[in-house]
């Protein structure tokens, strides 16, 4: 379905209207006096106290518009993470000591991957610290993929460091390997690390996919909160090892680079929530059903308009309501901010979910960022293409409302099962008429026969769909089937937008 405006004259703003009928019916506007013209002789009269004194005319300052948010692009932050290892490995050169026995080419193989792990624990916390210039630049789907990814990597130099440890002390004494491991947990510091690795192990454990979709969501993030302590006993470990221990600006420089994450984990994922809340006082004020699975719910705070949130991003929900208090989960606003008033559009899809169908008017929200990577600022074409799926149309909606486009240069479609489960139907249809943009509903069973999302039928309705950029929301189902399908029609993969993510 393609819903199309026509042309309308904009309507005159009621207080000029009303301005022009007074002037009108006044005989017209009266004419400004020409300071050029000479004034008429009033003698050596003195002007009257009671006179109204002429004030300079001051210029209005335009209001400035906020700066926009730092962004760091992915190319520059995978450049500094390699630059970092790099900067490590030297750091192991330069204190390690070339020989040929099996012992010290176990020890050095140690040092290296345990000052590796070190450095891969503190890139992966730094990655999940929600620095506002790492979310907004890079995104944060992308941001849990590196981060999951890094963490096999570290898991691995873990086991590695300890195996290689064990080895060459068992070369090095003579001793067996039961006997080697007996007499190295008697140091204090290798028994703190081998703690840290065993907290580690079970967050990645976890965090499989097989296990993780297993658990529920709050008992995967609580077993993720062990990764700082286990951090901290690594730190503890590497501060007494060989190859930072050994001179004192290394100690200073691993502290500092700890020290460093670790204020930015403290300061963006607990003090700024808090702040926010406390400044912005965020409330439930209404919650609309949209469909029997799906729920609209307005929240009302104050001076929202600092938050500078832009269409696409997310925030943190956290209703301080029983039963779902003790939960922050991701968010897309499905509604320009307006009025200091936020709305987001939640599918029922795990009992967390079901439980905001039941939120009181009044409660209190937390609202941890905005977040987010596909906004405006990644188009780099005239014409957009926002290809939603399901209660992914959520951030497509504002983003439809918002970007800039003429007549004919910004297209819609909304991919769903059947009509029930278009969800902000009239506010779509109403977005596209006012400004004549194109909606399409590719209605269907994902089984059919018929693909909508096939690279021809998307060439069919939009046939210039080359030269366009493409903002992607849905289940990662339909999202990687339309990654695919939009690759094949040719639009390179530098002009596909999305964010995706999984609970």
């Amino acid at each position: 379905m393609t819903t199309e405006a026509p042309d309308r004259n904009h309507a005159t703003h009621p207080a000029l209207a009303a301005y022009l009928q007074q002037t009108a019916a006044s005989g017209g506007m009266r004419e400004t006096p020409d300071r050029a013209a000479p004034r008429p002789d009033r003698g050596n009269r003195r002007p009257s106290r009671r006179s109204p004194r002429r004030r300079k005319a001051v210029p209005s300052q335009p209001l400035q518009p906020p700066a926009p948010p730092m962004r760091l692009a992915p190319r520059t932050l995978r450049a500094g993470i390699a630059a970092g290892a790099l900067a490590v490995t030297v750091l192991w050169a330069l204190r390690a000591e070339p020989s040929a026995r099996l012992d010290a080419l176990f020890a050095s193989g140690a040092h290296l991957s345990g000052l590796l792990a070190g450095y891969g624990i503190l890139t992966m916390l730094f990655l999940m610290a929600r620095v506002p210039a790492v979310e907004h630049g890079v995104g944060a789907d992308r941001l849990a993929r590196w981060h999951a990814f890094g963490g096999r990597y570290v898991l691995s130099l873990c086991a590695g460091h300890a195996v290689l440890a064990l080895c060459g002390y068992a070369a090095h004494t003579g001793a067996d390997l039961l006997t080697a491991v007996s007499d190295l947990l008697g140091y204090a510091g290798i028994a703190a690390a081998l703690a840290g690795t065993v907290l580690l192990a079970a967050v990645g454990v976890t965090s499989a996919r097989a296990v993780r979709a297993r658990l529920p969501h709050e008992t995967w993030r609580a077993v993720h909160f062990l990764t700082y302590l286990g951090a901290a006993l690594a730190f503890a470990h590497q501060l007494v090892g060989p190859s930072i221990a050994s001179s004192a600006v290394s100690v200073w420089l691993w502290s500092m680079a700890h020290a460093t994450v670790a204020v930015l984990v403290i300061w963006y994922r607990v003090v700024v929530p808090v702040r926010q809340a406390l400044r912005h006082s965020l409330r439930v004020v209404s919650v609309r059903h949209e469909s029997p699975d799906v729920v609209s719910v307005v929240m009302q705070g104050i001076g929202l308009s600092q938050l500078q949130a832009e269409p696409g991003q997310f925030f943190r929900w956290r209703f301080l309501q029983r039963r779902i208090w003790h939960t922050a989960l991701p968010f897309s606003l499905s509604a320009p901010v307006r009025d200091d008033t936020l709305r987001i559009t939640v599918k029922a899809v795990g009992n967390h979910t079901r439980r905001i169908r039941r939120l009181r008017t009044g409660t209190r929200v937390l609202a941890a960022g905005p977040f987010g990577a596909m906004t405006a600022h990644r188009r780099t074409r005239r014409k957009v293409l926002l290809l939603a799926g399901g209660v992914g149309i959520t951030p497509m909606r504002v983003l439809y409302e918002t970007l800039p486009a003429g007549p004919g240069e910004l297209t819609l479609l909304y991919r769903a099962h059947n009509a029930a489960q278009l969800v902000l139907r009239d506010e779509l249809e109403e977005i596209a008429h006012r400004r004549q943009a194109a909606l399409h509903y590719l209605l269907g069973p994902s089984d059919s026969s018929f693909d909508p999302l096939a690279p021809q039928a998307l060439r069919n309705l939009i046939p210039d769909l080359a030269d366009h950029d493409v903002f992607l929301c849905g289940p990662p189902g339909m999202a990687a089937a339309a990654t695919a399908s939009l690759a094949k029609a040719g639009v390179p993969a530098d002009r596909i937008h999305s964010e995706q993510f999984t609970y």
